[in-house]
């Protein structure tokens, strides 16, 4: 069974590129290289043994994306394929619409047009804004985000359910909340590109000398240590519930199916609290400066994933320090290769 997966040499796609590789499943890989770099086609090679065929394009180009549906029988979709840096998509907001909405609807005309179902959607915990109650759960009400990048997750849903709705298709809905770590192999993790936009590459340059000090945008939150508290799933962890998602779905005896996940720890960890796992985990000094809060930056945000462990059969099963000790594997690896 051939499954397309878009953005398949980006972090999270790459990863779930070996899962799907290692239960069997055919894969066809569309990436513009915009977040990534080619040398992770062979490295999943490494990892898996087998190859994924990889088209290097732009998914707004629909003539090349036909071209692809005609030469595979594809069965189904992942889709990663989308801007990411929440900072810049609220000074390059139409970049963003456009890339995020357009390639989707792109490869939903595909399936349509060809009567394809069965499609993941990477979404974000960003859809749920600061929730009111902790842990968040599916059912917790979805708030307007305040990135426009977050926006484009919401209304990717949103097209989403519709589109199963109408032409009678299963799609299964996502939401990721903080992915950290790398593949234990070192072959495979997070290439930030400039300054990292995340918490967990930060500490790792900073740790290895690429950054002064890391900025920790306030203590002053109303959490124990003062500083802001995130849900930090383990890469790996979260490539296989893909691969549990799409296999729901496949084996699924119902024509239209809307299926939303949370996939995450259920446990908060504060950004202080990072750190010191960080520094223990790979015996490391990473110094920081507390700093004033950055506007728009939420509370506190950690998932309750019940619902995945119930009807996927999917739990996180990775430490906080385990994977943040192979991000550090994974920056060894980088520097190697200069």
């Amino acid at each position: 069974m051939t499954i397309l997966v878009t953005g398949g040499l980006g972090y999270i796609g790459s990863h779930t590129v070996v899962e799907l590789l290692k239960n069997e499943f055919e894969v066809v890989i569309v990436d513009d290289l915009s977040n990534s770099e080619r040398f992770i086609l062979q490295n999943i090679e490494k990892i898996a043994g087998k190859k994924p065929a990889f088209f290097p394009f732009d998914l707004k180009r629909k003539e090349l994306l036909t071209q692809i549906f005609d030469a595979y029988e594809i069965a189904g979709c992942i889709n990663f394929a989308a801007y990411k840096a929440v900072g810049e998509s609220q000074e390059k907001p139409l970049d963003y619409y456009e890339n995020n909405l357009f390639t989707l609807i792109n490869i939903l005309q595909e399936f349509k047009v060809r009567n394809i179902s069965n499609f993941i959607f990477s979404s974000s915990c960003t859809v749920y804004g600061q929730a009111d109650e902790m842990p968040i759960d599916e059912n917790t009400p979805l708030k307007t985000p305040e990135s426009s990048y977050g926006k484009t997750k919401q209304m990717g849903e949103e097209i989403l359910k519709d589109f199963a709705t109408a032409y009678g298709r299963r799609v299964s809905l996502l939401r990721y909340f903080n992915p950290i770590g790398a593949h234990p192999s070192a072959l495979l993790g997070e290439l930030p590109i400039g300054i990292p936009n995340n918490l967990v590459p930060y500490v790792t340059q900073t740790a290895a000398g690429i950054r002064e000090k890391l900025n920790i945008w306030g203590n002053d939150y109303p959490t124990e240590d003062g500083t802001a508290i995130r849900d930090y799933i383990y890469v790996v962890d979260l490539a296989k519930a893909h691969v549990k998602a799409l296999q729901k779905l496949i084996t699924s005896n119902e024509e239209t199916v809307i299926d939303i996940f949370n996939i995450g720890t259920g446990k908060g960890s504060s950004v202080l609290e990072v750190v010191e796992a960080y520094e223990r985990a790979n015996n490391v000094s990473v110094p920081y400066e507390i700093c004033e809060r950055r506007p728009g930056d939420i509370t506190i945000a950690y998932a309750n994933a019940d619902k995945a462990e119930r009807e996927l059969g999917w739990k996180a099963e990775t430490s906080l320090e385990e994977a943040l000790r192979t991000t550090w594997e994974w920056q060894k690896y980088l520097e190697s290769r200069l």
